[in-house]
This record gives structure tokens, sequence and C-alpha cells, in this order.
């Protein structure tokens, strides 16, 4: 009788793993598509796309590894305390997984994409600086808006497509912060969220602003240009202009495409390296060899000519 019993509990151990496998297959909808696999994962990838046959977000990146990338968010000096968490980011990213964000090729692949997303954030809302404890680059998600706007952030030149509203202030607010109202109105659009009336619903919505820095990262500046989710992951395919401009898949385009000339073809720039710097230390705390993050040439956009070069007096701003 004592001989049977550990063979009971083995069967009992294999029958509870195989009702939760088969739980959690169950959770998994799949079925083709004209020949092509799609999934339906529930509420974090929903709505039958290719993307979700792979891992979610949620699969490699959880909790812990949020609280230890962004380590400072919450200390007492930091300037928006109990605003940012990864609920907030794990909600708001579960509209963009379908689309390829964060599910776009292997693990890798998918891990470099949060933490090259991730660097963007946390050196455009970072309050730390060289001699900070824990580094500048363990202050990320420190504000979530612009502390001293230098203006309203108006343009008249849009003022029949995207009129500011009465007393509505467009300086920097969210995750890759949103400048200027016709930036506000067209992501607004996009959301189906009123933000050209109310910019401030950034400011107070830390899922709302994950939303519309997930929108900006997959979102081309301009038709036939790519966006930074496709220059990232390699779907984008260079022309012979862009290869010439030095413009290659990987992390140094998508900062061409976010910030254009403020930050490249201005050689090894200190704005340049402090993103870079982020990306890599998140790379690093992720479990990625910094190496993934590729040559100089593929990291940095040093030499790379801008897709979009800014007016004189908008290269500051905009």
């Amino acid at each position: 009788m004592a001989a049977k019993l550990p063979c009971l509990l083995i069967v009992t151990l294999l029958v509870i793993i195989s009702i939760a496998n088969a739980y959690s297959s169950a959770q998994v909808l799949v079925k083709k598509v004209k020949g092509k696999k799609v999934c339906d994962k529930g509420w974090e990838c929903k709505g039958w796309s290719e993307y979700c046959c792979n891992l979610t977000i949620s699969d490699y990146f959880d909790t812990y590894q949020f609280e230890e990338l962004f380590a400072k968010r919450n200390a007492p000096v930091a300037h928006a305390v109990g605003f940012w968490d990864y609920k907030s980011f794990i909600t708001a990213s579960a509209l963009y997984q379908p689309l390829g964000f964060g599910t776009t090729g292997n693990k890798t692949t998918q891990m470099k994409e949060i933490a090259a997303f991730l660097g963007h954030v946390g050196s455009q809302t970072s309050c730390g600086y060289g001699v900070a404890t824990g580094g500048p680059t363990a202050w990320g998600l420190c504000y979530n808006k612009e502390m001293s706007p230098s203006h309203d952030y108006c343009d008249d030149y849009y003022k029949y497509t995207y009129p500011c509203a009465p007393g509505a202030e467009y300086y920097g607010r969210g995750a890759l912060p949103i400048y200027w109202q016709y930036n506000y109105g067209k992501i607004g659009d996009a959301l189906k969220v009123d933000l050209l009336n109310h910019p401030e619903y950034i400011e107070q919505n830390a899922t709302l602003a994950f939303q519309a820095a997930f929108h900006t990262w997959l979102t081309p500046q301009k038709k036939g240009q790519p966006s930074a989710h496709e220059a990232f992951v390699g779907t984008w395919k260079p022309t012979k202009n862009d290869t010439l401009a030095k413009r290659l898949p990987g992390f140094g385009t998508t900062m061409n495409i976010l910030y254009g000339d403020r930050v490249c073809g201005k050689g090894d720039v200190d704005d340049m390296n402090t993103i870079v710097s982020h990306y890599l230390y998140y790379l690093d705390l992720m479990g990625v060899r910094r190496e993934e993050g590729g040559s100089h040439e593929v990291l940095t956009c040093a030499e790379q000519e801008p897709f979009n070069p800014s007016a004189p007096t908008q290269a500051s701003s905009r």
C-alpha cells in the first residue's frame, strides 16, 4: 500500500498539470484566415491576429521588471509619484499587441522592442542626473508633464484643422511627451478622446498616457515613412535614398523618427547618447545582452540624415 501512494501522488499531479494545461490552452483561440494562422488570447491580445499567436508581453515582462526599470519613479523627489504603474502599461498595451507591439518576432526581438520603447520613455521622463542615486537611468517616469512650459504651444497655422481651445495649454505631457495642439488633436482623433479640448487628460490618466505613446510608436510621421515600430523590428525595408542617408533598421532610426534633427545627424551628442544609454540599461535589466543593440550605425543616428528636417524656429520644440 505504501508503495502505491507515491504512484498515486504522481498520477494526481499529472492530472492536475494536464487540467491546468488544458485550461491554459482553452484561453488561446486559433483559426486560419486565407491560409494564415491567427490567434486570440483574450483581453491582452484580442482580435484574431497573427501576432497573438506569439508570446504576449506579460509572458516575458512582468510587474517586477517594470519596478526594476523605473526604480525611482515614486521617490519623494519625483514629480509624478503614484501616477505610473505596470497595470496602466499592460492595460494600454492590449490595444496594440494585436498590431505587433511587443509581439513581433521571437522572444529576444519582443524583449528588445519593449526595452527600446521604454528606453525612449525613460529618457524623456527622467529627472535623474549624473550623481543622482542609482544614476540618471534609474529615474525614468519621474514626470508626467512639462514642469516649466516656455509657452502654450498653440500654432495658428492649424487654426482651421486643430483650433486651440480657450484656456487649453498644449505643453509636453505623457510617456512620450506630446507637444502642440495639432499633435494632441491627431492623437485624440486616433484614440477617440477629445484631447484637443482637454489635453490635461494625458496627465490625469496613466493608461491613456501610455496609449498615446504606443500610438506614436506605431504610427508613421508621414506617408511613405516607417513608424518607429517598423524601423525597429525590421519590417521596414530602406529605400536607396534611406541607405544613402545612412538610415538603417534599428534603434538609431527610431530616434530619427521621433526626434529628427533634435538629436540625429549631429555626431555623438549628449542628447542622443542619453537615449541610447537608457535603452542599453533596460536591455541589461531585462536579461538581454546589450550587444543585441547592434553596431554603432544601427544603435545610433549620429550620422543619419533626418527624415523630416525641422524649420529653424521649430527644431527645439516639435
